[in-house]
């Protein structure tokens, strides 16, 4: 059993999975720019939401390093170069990168981690693969939409749509061109179930 982090594997694991979150977080943030840039405001705040929560998992996993202060710690790791302008293929390529995270790196980092008696880091990787398969499950969901061509429209006629501009729900197949309120274009609607905070009208 290793007690010792800076001679450990668990160091090496720990700067590795530093580097792939702050990765993650600048691919995320590059993403939403092309969204951005193609008027598909809901994908872009999308984006940068699960950016930002990379990030935090950059900045726990940097925290833990603590005790080897000062070192320059070598790693060799394979990281995605995901340089798409398609849509589609940002969100493929990021289900697929969250997928790799929580099925094989984090649990193969938490069980060297357990191994060399660093339980409070294997639980930590346990805990952020867990949000990493939740970040998998959301790319694979708006893929499956944007794949049907349903990321605007829905089979029914009953399906809420909320702006991001400005809160204006809107009923039916799919979103109006403009917001009749703001003015924003079609592409500020998502579902009123994807937005967050949804649901605290029915807290009261």
């Amino acid at each position: 059993m290793q007690n010792n982090l800076c001679e450990s594997q668990t160091k090496i694991n720990l700067m590795r999975a530093f580097a792939g979150e702050c990765q993650s977080r600048q691919r995320y943030y590059q993403a939403a720019l092309i969204a951005q840039q193609q008027n598909y405001v809901g994908l872009e705040r999308m984006f940068r939401f699960t950016a930002e929560q990379e990030e935090r998992h950059a900045k726990q996993f940097f925290e833990k390093l603590k005790e080897c202060a000062g070192e320059t710690i070598e790693i060799q790791a394979t990281y995605p170069a995901s340089v798409f302008s398609d849509l589609g293929e940002l969100l493929d390529a990021s289900a697929k990168e969250e997928y790799h995270e929580f099925s094989e790196v984090y649990p193969e980092f938490s069980s060297v981690a357990k191994q060399e008696g660093f339980t409070d880091i294997a639980s930590e990787f346990d805990m952020i693969a867990k949000i990493e398969e939740s970040h998998h499950k959301r790319f694979d969901y708006y893929l499956k939409l944007w794949k049907e061509d349903m990321l605007l429209r829905s089979e029914s006629s009953d399906e809420l749509w909320m702006c991001l501009n400005c809160g204006h729900i809107h009923k039916g197949s799919e979103p109006p061109r403009e917001c009749p309120v703001c003015g924003a274009q079609q592409g500020y609607f998502i579902r009123e179930a994807e937005a967050p905070f949804t649901d605290c009208n029915m807290l009261n």
